[in-house]
């Protein structure tokens, strides 16, 4: 037999052994990968659907806009159009603001007036309906999205009314609700969206004393210098402003401003929660796999096999979670880059980066599980090993006469925190970042929104808010199911390895419901200084990324937040402890349970 495929034998042996730990390791990375791969692909995700709008409706390089003031008309943007960079144009064109009623919702709108056949460069692309002609408009997608709106409804634009003629996407303005790109004189927008009308029919809307520009997009020899173009251009008269293609790419990702942080951090999180899980897991096996690697070595296995086999089967698992996450990415990515229909186009899906750093994470859980029991058996000779003799308690007798003057419950937790420092600091991080995802969510929940809606009236919910909370929303809930399984495991761990002197505890007069207390004040005690920690870690990370007039979380809230977690970690342990409580001591002190 070949050493790989006996490597691959023994690793999957050990997988089929443990199916449950197995599930558990698979379906934590998976989550994780899935919200770290997702933060790290948003920013290209965005700029892609813009460049596959931008392809398909003749995007503009550059969008000139000329507001009309009280002091003076819009000035002519002609010639612009006249350039020697400039291969093609389309206006200059009126643009309008106004509002707008339709299905009971207000709405603040554009009317951009448009020629009856599109021209070559910023042609709309008809989704439903048909273009623009004499008393019907176009709505943006995106806009009519947000107002329920289709094809055959009516819309009221400044008191007179329009059928909707037909839906349509254009790459000449960033995504709904900023279709304005600069307010009425000149000045600053609101969230605005956007419609067509023909040319004559946005002239006699303007007439009704509403506030007008002029617009026109251009198309330059080189795009990649539009940038260059608006500076050599730029007009010193008040109230134009220059939009370049690039800048309108990256205005789309501002809808995502506050989804990048959430899931890239929501990602670390959970796979931070994730290699905690395993680390419990793998610290639950650590007798048996040290006991399995001595069998190896009795045989004649090396060193480096015995480490082989250990590693091949958690990274077997680790990249099997890595590959459904990025698929899970791949899926997600559509909704969650694009919260508004304002663009067309297909995911590209998770980039370089995102499979990179994912994979690295496999392999670094993959490592962490087998660096312990690899250890310990290299140091280890295999006769000690395979004896597994157990290790003499130190003297302590100071600590113990003390502890004796405890309730049996707190003693007996405090014996068991004591005994295996690495598993209680594994539980408070577990813990403080339960506490940090709470203490993010309530935060948010608590911040002022503004409306889409005219003067700020609740008509128009803000895209970006509503997408900012559900999405933290979704990792809150993946953090605390993965913080729960941790603290069942944990638990249940905690209570396998400490059979023996539970039971001599029970042998001593110790009741079952003593030992189940004992082993909950185990797993509340580490909560205790995770709860504090995550409180503080959860403010530091909430101030890099909050805006300067972000409204803090009542204290109350946060420490009921955090006194909640504490609560539902000694509910959890009350299942499986009880579970363990209730073994036979004859049983256990006899080995006849492993």
């Amino acid at each position: 037999m070949g050493r790989v495929v006996l490597v691959a034998r023994l690793a999957w042996a050990g997988i089929r052994r443990h199916r449950t730990q197995a599930v558990i390791l698979v379906l934590a990375m998976t989550v994780a990968t899935a919200a770290a791969a997702t933060g790290l692909s948003l920013r290209g995700e965005t700029e892609a659907l813009y460049m596959q709008t931008r392809e398909a409706t003749a995007g503009p390089d550059v969008v000139v806009l000329a507001a009309e003031t009280d002091l003076a008309p819009a000035p002519d943007l002609s010639p612009l159009a006249r350039e020697p960079e400039v291969v093609a144009h389309n206006g200059p064109f009126p643009v309008v603001y106004a509002t707008l009623t339709a299905r009971g919702y207000d709405s603040r709108v554009v009317v951009h007036g448009a020629d009856e056949t599109p021209g070559e460069v910023g042609r709309p692309l008809l989704t439903s309906g048909d273009w623009v002609s004499p008393g019907g408009v176009v709505l943006e997608r995106g806009f009519a999205t947000a107002l329920g709106a289709g094809v055959g409804d009516r819309v009221t634009i400044a008191d007179r009314s329009y059928p909707v003629v037909g839906i349509a996407v254009t790459a000449a303005t960033g995504v709904y609700p900023w279709a304005a790109q600069v307010g009425p004189g000149g000045g600053p927008t609101d969230y605005s969206g956007l419609a067509w009308l023909t040319e004559a029919d946005a002239r006699e809307l303007a007439a009704r004393d509403l506030p007008v520009a002029t617009a026109l997009h251009l198309r330059l020899r080189d795009p990649d210098l539009a940038e260059e173009f608006i500076e050599a251009n730029a007009s010193p008269v008040p109230g134009v402003a220059y939009r370049s293609w690039r800048s309108m790419a990256e205005q789309d990702a501002v809808l995502l401003r506050n989804v990048r942080p959430i899931l890239t951090v929501g990602g670390w999180l959970l796979g931070f929660l994730a290699v905690t899980g395993v680390a419990v897991l793998a610290a639950g096996r650590i007798v048996e796999q040290t006991r399995r690697a001595g069998v190896l070595k009795a045989v004649g296995a090396t060193p480096g096999l015995v480490a082989a086999v250990l590693f091949t089967e958690f990274l077997a698992l680790a990249l099997l979670a890595n590959a459904l996450g990025l698929v899970i990415a791949r899926l997600a990515l559509p909704a969650v880059a694009a919260p508004t229909a304002s663009r067309i186009g297909e995911a590209a899906g998770p980039g370089f980066t995102a499979v990179a750093v994912t994979v690295v994470l496999s392999v670094a859980v993959a490592a962490l599980a087998t660096v312990r029991p690899a250890l310990r058996t290299l140091r280890a000779s295999t006769a000690a090993v395979l004896a597994d003799t157990a290790r003499r308690p130190q003297d302590r007798s100071r600590l113990t006469a003390l502890s004796a003057l405890l309730p049996a419950p707190l003693m007996l937790g405090l014996r068991i925190t004591a005994r295996r420092p690495g598993r209680a600091v594994l539980q408070a991080c577990s813990t403080a970042t339960t506490v940090i995802a709470l203490t993010a969510s309530l935060t948010l929940s608590v911040q002022t929104v503004r409306s889409y809606g005219v003067y700020g009236s609740s008509d128009l919910a803000n895209l970006r808010d509503v997408h900012d909370h559900r999405l933290l929303t979704v990792v809150t809930v993946l953090l605390v199911v993965l913080a729960v399984v941790n603290t069942v495991a944990s638990t249940w761990t905690t209570a396998l390895e400490a059979r023996v002197s539970m039971a001599v505890a029970r042998a001593l007069g110790a009741t079952p419901g003593q030992i189940t207390a004992g082993l909950a004040v185990a797993q509340l005690l580490p909560g205790l200084p995770g709860a504090a920690v995550g409180l503080f870690i959860g403010d530091g990370v909430l101030s890099l990324f909050a805006a300067r007039n972000a409204v803090e979380a009542p204290t109350p809230w946060l420490f009921g937040a955090a006194l909640a977690t504490l609560a539902a970690t000694v509910a959890l342990t009350a299942l499986p402890a009880r579970l363990a409580a209730r073994r036979p001591v004859a049983r256990v002190l006899s080995g006849e349970t492993p």
